[in-house]
């Protein structure tokens, strides 16, 4: 879900259907919008010579969309054993009780509610469906339930919305929470540093051939913008509307409600920490 705004020179990637690496395959969804860019990326990850796979966000509840996945998986000699979520927004997981019905597999979340079947996600976790190693990163920030997945034999990640392939994503205020966002990008930061990550497999848009790019592009984003809001309070713009007014002025009016969230976000963090 993406935020009001991108700033110029945003690492850039391709593919949005189709083989991303030797691992992921990309099955856009059809629900293209001002928040969720293309569409939502369903991705089918697994090892080449598998005949299981993992599903990462099946998306909307389209039936045309879950039965697409379910093709491209099988045209790949793929069965599908697993589904796996990023986070609990309806672009990404309004489809998931369907699409376990149609492929008779659990769904794991770290939120309870989203999950079917016995087990959930936690930090730490290591997906090893068909020979597949993905490990379950805790992103928080954009939402409270955020996490992201590592594939370290592509040396990339799936971040959801936590990093998108155009654009920037929102702090979906009171769920969300600025500090926790950051933490989540410094953390994606030290895999692309310490691990080798260099593609991120995004929840909508392109994908990014330089991670790192992207996480510090990101961080700069997010210093900017809070440096903005604080100037904008200092000037004497109080609620988060005359905020987004005067920070957001130059980008398209429908998206102003999705700033909003993220302006709430950045004013509870700088009252937390005394800056205003």
């Amino acid at each position: 879900m993406t935020d009001a705004a991108a700033l110029p020179g945003q690492p850039r990637g391709g593919v949005l259907s189709g083989p991303a690496t030797a691992r992921a395959i990309n099955v856009l969804a059809p629900n293209a919008s001002a928040m969720t860019l293309d569409g939502t990326n369903t991705w089918i990850v697994s090892e080449p010579d598998s005949e299981s796979a993992v599903v990462i966000d099946p998306g909307p509840l389209d039936e045309l969309h879950l039965k697409a996945v379910i093709d491209v998986a099988e045209r790949a000699g793929k069965r599908i054993a697993l589904t796996l979520l990023t986070h609990g927004h309806p672009d990404h997981a309004a489809g998931a009780a369907r699409f376990a019905a149609l492929t008779r597999t659990p769904v794991r979340a770290l939120d309870p509610a989203l999950r079917l079947g016995d087990e959930g996600l936690a930090a730490g976790n290591v997906i090893t469906t068909g020979g597949l190693e993905l490990r379950v990163v805790p992103t928080p920030g954009h939402t409270a339930d955020s996490l992201s997945f590592h594939l370290p034999a592509d040396r990339a990640v799936l971040t959801g919305d936590t990093i998108l392939g155009r654009g920037t994503t929102l702090v979906a205020h009171p769920d969300g929470r600025l500090g926790d966002y950051l933490d989540s990008l410094r953390r994606l930061r030290s895999l692309t540093v310490d691990d080798g990550v260099h593609t991120v497999l995004p929840g909508h848009g392109p994908v990014l051939d330089d991670a790192q790019g992207a996480v510090e592009f990101y961080l700069a984003h997010r210093a900017n913008r809070l440096a903005q809001v604080e100037t904008a309070v200092e000037n004497g713009h109080r609620t988060p509307a005359e905020v987004v007014a005067h920070v957001y002025a130059g980008v398209d009016r429908s998206l102003w409600p999705a700033a909003e969230l993220s302006v709430r976000a950045q004013l509870e963090y700088l009252r937390e920490h005394g800056l205003i």
